[in-house]
């Protein structure tokens, strides 16, 4: 991922500074996430699952907080970006359920401790179909391909004996993105993506307040919410993750 990055990052600084829709942008964040839904070490969660608000005994899990961030470059029309998102909780408790298999282990009746991680690596393609950046109220409007690959790693432990499950899946989504500039230094950014392959889906939506009263720097807050079931053999998770973020970022 951070050779995606610096390699992005690269291109933009070739790329002539004369052209105001030609550019790089940087964005460093802080992410904040409450997660929602399940997870099973085995496909549908047919020997038990785990819950994330809480649930067989084991408590409420934790929220998710970590640094995030974005490298976009546009020419023109087209907007390439690569993104990166990390989100780990985890809970303690006794599992009450009359079954929980997990790993080929069962942990019914055992006190453990859950981890749960997912680690999100977001490739997308903007094509601008609208682009007016030369009014005074400038939007932008276009649909988006995305390439996601999400790394889920799941465990259990209990009394020295830990199980852990892992599964990465890559995600092509297709949406839209949208963007006002209300003024030079004020813009909101929209954008969902979709996709749903048999058992596995995931829905992701982001809206966005950019704010620069500087023409290169600037500060940006939002809420993401990110829906994705998996249902491998493996793994099973089928969550909601949620939440504010806010960042600052530079434009070259």
């Amino acid at each position: 991922m951070k050779r995606m990055l610096l390699a992005i990052a690269a291109a933009a600084l070739a790329v002539p500074a004369a052209q105001a829709d030609e550019m790089v942008s940087v964005k460093l964040g802080y992410q904040y996430m409450t997660a929602s839904g399940k997870f099973a070490g085995n496909k549908g969660g047919q020997q038990g699952t785990l819950t994330f608000g809480g649930g067989n005994g084991v408590a409420k899990f934790k929220k998710s907080t970590n640094v995030s961030g974005e490298v976009a470059l546009q020419l023109g029309d087209w907007r390439l970006s690569v993104g990166y998102l990390p989100i780990k909780t985890s809970a303690s408790g006794k599992i009450n359920a009359p079954k929980l298999v997990f790993g080929g282990q069962n942990f019914a009746g055992l006190s453990v401790n859950a981890d749960a991680k997912v680690d999100l690596v977001d490739v997308g393609l903007t094509w601008y179909l609208v682009n007016m950046d030369d009014v005074p109220t400038r939007f932008q409007f276009g649909p988006e391909f995305s390439v996601k690959s999400a790394r889920a790693n799941l465990q259990l432990s209990s009394l020295g004996q830990t199980a852990t499950v892992s599964k990465t899946v890559p995600i092509p989504t297709i949406g839209a993105r949208a963007r006002i500039a209300l003024a030079d230094f004020l813009g909101v950014v929209g954008r969902i993506g979709w996709i749903g392959a048999g058992k596995n889906k995931f829905v992701d939506t982001d809206l966005q307040i950019e704010f620069s009263p500087l023409p290169l720097v600037g500060v940006y807050a939002g809420y993401r919410q990110i829906q994705v079931k998996v249902d491998q053999n493996s793994v099973y998770l089928d969550a909601t993750f949620k939440g504010p973020y806010a960042g600052v970022f530079a434009r070259f």
